[in-house]
């Protein structure tokens, strides 16, 4: 009997996922999300050419790979084998479920950067031990972006904001690494002073403590810094961050063996590893300072996820405009998701779109997906028999290499695009940059968007409006000076956002245009304005109210049905009155503001006014008239 109950609880399991296997399918298909896009490799056909395209791009990213995992687990202050990893299992994940054929996932200066500048401010958190919950949070949030099509919005982040960014994130790491590269020690800045936790404070003592460099490690390091540069210069397309790192570390070792004192070599160096120490702590479940935790480091967490998510984006645009395919950016976002819960449990470190390695790897000749899993299984094979030899690796040599990356991240001829362009860029990417120094950069991230969208609800929320009157010959034209003819009537064009951001402009300019006494009635025409939403309305409806209350009247003409269901929807027709809203027409644009001009002359209680109408759907040249009022 027990054994049938067992076997009942096994089948019950069994079913149970199916049906959740199931209901995440029917969910992806209905969001337009493919569930399983590698499949597309064997749909397409692959064979040896296919292979052996990306066979070559593969060895030439994992070349590449993982020496920058181990850079990038350096910058963010984590063991270095969580770069490594990271390079493995995102990798691995992200060809499966990316739309991109490109696409090579892994730790990033950005993310590394992000972790780094939190734990800095917090010292009293162990990021090895809560690295796992941040990641899970951020892949979660991912996922469900993915789903949501979040992935959308990315297209309405300024481009000042990731020039801004990364380029304070850059020079940051490049002051934070200074120090390893010429053996300074910030504990000689004297008992009982914690070490610099911010940019500048980092740069003051840097240079107080320079006298006290250690001279032959400061040769190891700008040696590192001259050979890669000359390198560069020259053979540009060859692994030179492998290369470099072998070559240093070559030489830093006969240094040590001839008898060279560098600094606290032992402590310039880096652990060993073995393939049990590949997997990360778990995520602490039972800790009692989870729940804590998680409010701590949700905005942290949110940040990364912002920031891989605008990685992606770029990266995907970028590698799409180069193959003309394009790829669904949502897709591109559930593979990065699926790629940083992968990492969570396996890794310890996020995972992010590298441009530098997805670069290369088209630049490679990459035909398919294949080649990320080569890549990843050679960065397994690296890391399985090259563990024992990163003790080697001096961190004044990887210091020095970082911040030849960091370095190539700071483009002076975008920056000078961005202070040129408009006077928003230049706010933008400034204010991004200044605050990449002063504060924390999961929260400076967000303080360069604020500014960003701040700045473009002023550009967006300006109302172009046009007053129209009768001049001499009776004529309906735009106003010129003075009002002439008929000052009763007056119509009022408008064109552009009427969202929230415009709708206390707007209700100013139209009691600007009330100033005149002689003027009754006002036809407000709104063919031309577009999202009109409930700050608006409240707006609208505050001034029916206010022209009511002075004896005057407000018509509405040329709405388009958008602007009629908000009407209707929100009571404003009711407060304006059903006769004197006219809904416009896309075959007689003229015929509304026909009609409001008669009810105009209803409410004055005179037909005087002479209305010339012209209207021609075949041409806009020549002008036909229609009805005299």
């Amino acid at each position: 009997m027990r054994s049938l109950a067992l076997s009942t609880k096994a089948q019950t399991g069994r079913s149970g996922i199916r049906r959740l296997g199931r209901w995440a399918q029917e969910f992806a298909s209905a969001h337009r999300l493919d569930p399983f896009p590698f499949r597309e490799v064997a749909a397409e056909g692959y064979g040896k050419t296919e292979f052996r395209s990306d066979a070559r791009a593969g060895i030439n990213v994992a070349l590449l790979a993982f020496p920058q995992g181990l850079a990038y687990a350096a910058i963010a202050g984590l063991p270095i084998v969580y770069g490594v990893t990271c390079s493995i299992v995102a990798a691995l994940v992200a060809p499966l479920l990316t739309s991109s054929r490109f696409t090579i996932l892994g730790p990033t200066n950005a993310t590394a950067f992000m972790i780094f500048s939190f734990f800095v401010v917090n010292p009293n958190q162990d990021p090895v031990k809560w690295m796992s919950l941040i990641i899970l949070m951020a892949g979660l949030a991912l996922v469900v972006g993915a789903f949501l099509r979040l992935a959308d919005l990315m297209q309405y982040i300024s481009r000042s904001v990731v020039i801004g960014y990364v380029t304070g994130a850059a020079v940051l790491i490049i002051a934070n690494q200074a120090r390893h590269v010429l053996g300074i020690d910030f504990s000689n800045l004297g008992e009982g002073v914690d070490s610099p936790r911010t940019f500048f404070g980092v740069v003051w003592a840097n240079l107080r403590l320079l006298p006290q460099l250690d001279a032959a490690t400061a040769v190891l390091g700008i040696g590192t810094l001259v050979v890669f540069l000359l390198l560069n210069r020259r053979l540009a397309k060859l692994p030179l961050f492998a290369i470099v790192l072998v070559i240093m570390s070559l030489i830093a070792w006969f240094m040590q063996r001839g008898g060279a004192e560098i600094v606290t070599y032992r402590e310039q160096a880096f652990p060993t590893f073995a393939f049990k120490e590949l997997l990360p702590s778990p995520i602490p479940i039972r800790d009692h300072e989870l729940v804590a935790n998680i409010g701590r480091f949700f905005g942290l967490s949110m940040a990364i996820a912002f920031l891989a998510a605008m990685e992606q984006s770029v990266m995907s645009q970028n590698l799409g405009s180069r193959t003309g395919r394009r790829n669904d950016k949502n897709q591109d976002l559930l593979g990065v998701g699926a790629s940083n819960l992968a990492c969570a449990v396996m890794s310890g470190m996020p995972a992010s779109g590298s441009l530098t390695r997805s670069a290369l790897n088209f630049s490679s000749g990459a035909k398919t997906r294949v080649s990320s899993l080569l890549a990843a299984g050679l960065c397994l094979i690296g890391a399985l028999t090259l563990g024992p030899s990163v003790a080697y690796i001096p961190k004044a040599v990887l210091a020095a290499l970082v911040i030849c990356v960091a370095g190539s991240l700071i483009s002076p001829r975008n920056i000078r695009i961005c202070l040129r362009a408009t006077l928003e860029d230049r706010a933008v990417v400034i204010t991004t940059l200044l605050s990449t120094l002063i504060l924390p950069l999961h929260v400076a991230i967000f303080v360069g968007v604020g500014t960003s969208i701040v700045l473009y609800l002023r550009q967006a929320a300006r109302p172009h409006l046009v007053e129209y009157e009768f001049n001499a010959e009776g004529d309906l034209a735009e106003r010129a000076g003075k009002r002439t003819g008929n000052p009763s009537i007056s119509i009022v064009h408008v064109e552009g956002e009427l969202f929230f951001g415009a709708a206390e402009l707007f209700r100013t300019q139209i009691q600007r245009t009330c100033q005149d006494p002689d003027l009754k009635v006002i036809v407000l025409r709104l063919k031309n304005a577009r999202h009109l939403d409930a700050t608006s309305v409240m707006a609208l409806e505050d001034l029916i109210r206010f022209l009511r209350d002075d004896g005057r009247h407000l018509i509405v003409s040329g709405a388009m049905k958008d602007v009629y269901r908000v009407f209707k929807n929100a009571d404003l027709l009711e407060v304006l009155g059903r006769e004197n809203f006219f809904l416009g027409s896309t075959r007689n644009p003229t015929l509304a503001t026909r009609n409001a001009l008669k009810r105009a002359q209803e409410l004055l209680g005179t037909d005087q006014a002479e209305i010339k109408i012209y209207f021609d759907p075949n041409a806009d040249t020549e002008k036909k008239p229609t009805k005299k009022a």
